[in-house]
């Protein structure tokens, strides 16, 4: 991924759920888009269901403000 302080310190990325606790920490981001990521995203879209979880993240057009999803 990557590193700072001429490489001494790595670079550690948390995904946050949307009450703002950590839900993973990684510092290996291509990894955890490829195979952590779909089981993050089944376990997140239950629970939380209005918010977009996009099936490919790197795809995915960012959103500011994610609009509102209606119930069914």
């Amino acid at each position: 991924m990557g590193a700072l302080a001429g490489g001494r310190v790595p670079v550690v990325l948390e995904l946050l759920a949307p009450n703002h606790r950590p839900v993973q920490v990684t510092t290996d981001l291509p990894s955890f888009w490829r195979n952590i990521y779909p089981e993050v995203r089944r376990e997140l879209s239950r629970r939380y269901p209005r918010h977009s979880w996009p099936e490919d993240p790197l795809a995915a057009r960012p959103e500011a403000r994610p609009a509102r999803r209606r119930e069914p």
